[in-house]
């Protein structure tokens, strides 16, 4: 009976310290069940990735399970679907970065045309980057006459980047860094077609020459949209 209740009390001792040991213990780093906002992180950059590599249709959920280093019953808990994964992917990845990139930038900006070829001037001449296209764009003919969701989405991202372009071009305009008889709209819509039109152009040839021309003849016009005072002051400076 004595040892019996030793043995108890034994038992329970090992169960307490295992406990306190536990509560102790420095949680390791890394995505956890407890960690849901990682994980949908973590899963929607791996999905970005492996959609701008191999477009949305042909994109192996596999391939962003095991780069995300998730389960499938996590992706799952988080997106009913591959097509509710490439949403996010396009409402939080993607239009993310095009704002960061364009968007930002233009804001109160003195000079637009400037700001405008920098961001030009900065794009990856590496020959993957250009081989794999811009993600916007490449979502948008993909799937746009497939999917009303990735047309709507893909449309609204264009849009957001007109309006901050138009809507720096006009500041510009107020400012008279910017010529006063352009329309501001069409602008920045002719301005976004042919820096994409480059891209696509680049992704075809998968040469970063094309895409430097590209650089070369956008920024060219950008300049062309000074007053013919700036012109001439932003050729002394160059």
């Amino acid at each position: 009976m004595g040892g019996t209740f030793a043995s108890t009390i034994a038992f329970v001792t090992c169960i307490l310290v295992g406990m306190l040991a536990a509560r102790n213990r420095p949680r390791r780093s890394g995505i956890t069940a407890r960690d849901p906002g990682r994980t949908r992180e973590r899963l929607l950059r791996a999905a970005f990735q492996e959609i701008h590599r191999s477009g949305f249709r042909s994109a192996d959920l596999d391939a962003i399970l095991a780069r995300a280093g998730v389960t499938k019953g996590a992706l799952y808990y988080h997106f009913d679907n591959k097509e509710a994964l490439g949403y996010a992917v396009v409402d939080e990845v993607i239009a993310t970065n095009l704002h960061q990139k364009w968007v930002q930038p233009l804001r109160n900006a003195k000079d637009p045309i400037a700001v405008l070829v920098r961001i030009i001037q900065s794009e990856s001449l590496k020959r993957e980057d250009v081989q794999r296209g811009c993600p916007l764009l490449n979502l948008s003919q993909e799937m746009s006459g497939l999917d009303e969701g990735f047309r709507s989405r893909t449309a609204r991202v264009y849009k957001d980047w007109r309006v901050a372009m138009a809507g720096a071009l006009r500041e510009g305009q107020k400012r008279r860094v910017v010529r006063s008889d352009i329309n501001a709209n069409e602008t920045a819509t002719f301005l976004i077609a042919a820096w994409e039109g480059y891209v696509v152009l680049g992704k075809n040839s998968q040469d970063p020459r094309t895409l430097q021309s590209g650089q070369r003849r956008v920024s060219g016009h950008l300049e062309s949209l000074r007053p013919a005072r700036g012109r001439a002051r932003a050729a002394a400076r160059g």
